[in-house]
C-alpha cells in the first residue's frame, strides 16, 4: 500500500484573497514504512511574500525569484501522488491551495475524500488534547528540534512519523500477543508442577578445611577451638 505523506508552504492563509503556493514536498509510505520516495520542489508565486509569511518559513523574495512557477511542475507533482492517499495535516489548507493552483491551470483538483487528515485524526484519538504538529511530535517524542522555521520537507517527514505514531506504530497491524490476562489465566494448567532446582553443595572442601585450621594457628585463643 502506497500514501504520500504531504506539506506545503504559502504566502499567506487564503488563497481566495491571493495568497500563492511557494513549495511542496511529498515523501511516500509502502506499508506505512517510508521508502526514501521524495518529490520537493519550491515555486516562484509571482507575488510579493508579505513579510509574516517570510517569518514562518523563511522562504525570501530573492530565493523564490530563481524558481520555476508552480504551472511548469504541476505535471511533474500529479504524477508523483498517482492516485494514492494523501496523508496531510490539516488537509482542507493544503489542498486548498494546490487545487487554486490547478485550477489557474484548468486542471481538476484534488478532491478532499482523497485525504488522510493527521488533524482530525489526531482530535478524535485525543480529544480536548492539543493537536498541532509540534504537540504531536511532543506527545510521540519526535525530535522537531530542527523546526526553527517550518518547511515543508521537514514537516512532511515529522509528520510521516507522527501519522505512524497516530495509527499504532509502524506495524499497527502487528499483534505479537492477543491474549487478555483472563484468557491466560484460563489457559493456565490447574495443577501447575512446581520448579525444582537441585540444591547446590554448601559443605566446605578439605582444601578449604586445612586452609582453615592453618589460619587458626595464627589466632591467639581463636574461638572456634573452644
Amino acid at each position: 500500500m502506497r500514501e504520500v505523506v504531504l506539506d506545503t508552504e504559502t504566502t499567506g492563509l487564503s488563497p481566495q484573497d491571493g495568497d500563492r503556493l511557494v513549495e511542496i514536498a511529498c515523501i511516500t509510505l509502502n506499508n506505512h514504512l517510508p521508502n526514501g520516495e521524495i518529490f520537493h520542489e519550491y515555486f516562484n508565486p509571482q507575488i510579493t511574500m508579505p513579510k509574516a509569511a517570510e517569518q514562518i518559513h523563511g522562504l525570501t523574495d530573492d530565493f523564490l525569484s530563481t524558481k520555476p512557477p508552480f504551472s511548469s511542475l504541476a505535471e511533474n507533482f500529479l504524477n508523483f501522488i498517482g492516485e494514492d492517499p494523501l496523508v496531510i495535516h490539516n488537509a482542507s489548507f493544503d489542498l486548498g491551495f494546490i487545487n487554486s493552483e490547478l485550477m489557474r491551470l484548468e486542471m481538476d483538483p484534488l478532491p478532499q475524500n482523497r485525504a488522510i487528515d493527521t488533524l482530525e485524526l489526531a482530535r478524535k484519538t485525543f480529544p480536548g488534547s492539543p493537536a498541532s504538529l509540534n504537540a504531536l511530535c511532543r506527545r510521540f517524542e519526535v525530535d522537531n528540534s530542527a523546526r526553527t522555521f517550518h518547511g515543508a520537507l521537514l514537516d512532511a517527514e515529522l509528520l510521516a512519523e507522527v501519522y505512524l505514531e497516530l495509527i499504532g506504530g509502524r506495524q499497527p497491524d502487528l499483534v505479537l500477543d492477543t491474549k487478555t490476562k483472563k484468557q491466560k489465566k484460563e489457559d493456565a494448567p490447574l495443577n501447575p508442577k512446581p520448579l525444582f532446582h537441585t540444591p547446590r553443595p554448601h559443605g566446605a572442601t578439605d582444601q578449604e578445611l586445612a586452609a582453615h585450621e592453618e589460619f587458626l594457628k595464627l589466632l591467639k585463643d581463636p574461638i572456634w577451638t573452644k
